[in-house]
């Protein structure tokens, strides 16, 4: 089974997402879904997967598609077998009798009947094996998660070095399609968001050349310098959806920066030093300590 979309994957795992949600929708195994995306020349038209939307927007439009199909083959496998398709649903790859548990014929020959032995089919029966279904968000310019994040600092008075102990999460971003994935988007959005406090900082000459342009002298966060991030999920279905899902990209990078700063600061507070710029540099850690004691 093979699934385009307009839909395109920066490292999200959004296709993966996406073929959960055909063989969810359908009834085949994940495995058997094959998904393209990202290509205009053979997709369809779409917005891309700005502001959190990948998994909200395509992936409500591949469940609607899903469903669609899921109707259409009921409707040819109950021409084949002569059975109510009401009677009918699709499990494993596989069409089944809901009142008896028997497998009636599998995809794969409903597929052939379909494309190749239409001669047997009742007259003018229309097998329909292609659908397209679309999803415009005309409600809703964005689909945001929200949650909660705190951090666990100590900061060295002596050297100015900050060290991360521990970090925690909380997110609701709706229904969760793949939760290993979601997990990790947010781990990896609270390391930027760590980033963007303790380390990343462009720096340029008095004539305004960046002194720091390659990855050999701009500072990133390493993995020495991460702490534990548990990360744990409510989930509210977004209700203008019939998937409810919402986005997540941004959760992780928003809430850490804020509890890093809050962090921070509540450890110098005692001290009444108070850091206002970042990155929280061992210099502008130690500045403004000696700004609290007058120095």
């Amino acid at each position: 089974m093979r699934c385009i979309t307009s839909l395109t994957d920066q490292g999200q795992g959004t296709l993966t997402s996406v073929a959960q949600i055909v063989a969810d929708s359908v009834g085949v195994p994940v495995d058997q879904v094959s998904v393209s995306g990202g290509d205009s020349a053979m997709g369809p038209y779409g917005g891309g997967a700005w502001a959190s939307r990948g998994t909200v927007i395509g992936g409500e439009a591949a469940l609607r598609a899903g469903t669609m199909l899921k109707e259409n083959i009921l409707a040819l496998a109950s021409a084949i077998t002569q059975t109510p398709a009401d009677a009918l649903t699709i499990a494993n790859g596989e069409v089944i009798n809901t009142q008896t548990g028997q497998v009636l014929i599998s995809l794969a020959d409903i597929g052939r009947i379909g494309y190749f032995r239409q001669d047997t089919l009742p007259r003018d029966f229309d097998v329909q094996l292609s659908v397209t279904a679309n999803f415009v968000a005309n409600d809703k310019v964005y689909y945001m998660a929200n949650g909660v994040q705190a951090s666990y600092v100590e900061v060295d008075c002596e050297t100015g070095f900050i060290k991360m102990l521990g970090q925690w999460a909380v997110d609701d971003c709706g229904r969760i399609i793949n939760p290993l994935l979601v997990d990790e988007q947010v781990r990896g959005g609270i390391v930027q968001g760590i980033g963007a406090v303790l380390f990343e900082e462009c720096v340029y000459s008095e004539d305004a050349n960046l002194l720091n342009g390659t990855m050999a002298d701009y500072l990133v966060p390493m993995a020495r310098e991460m702490p534990d991030i548990l990360v744990e999920h409510v989930e509210t279905p977004e209700l203008s959806t019939r998937l409810g899902a919402k986005g997540i990209g941004e959760a992780g990078l928003i809430g850490a920066m804020g509890s890093v700063w809050v962090a921070v600061n509540d450890a110098l507070k005692p001290l009444g030093a108070k850091i206002r710029h970042q990155p929280f540099t061992p210099e502008r850690v130690l500045d403004a300590l000696a700004r609290a004691r007058g120095g």
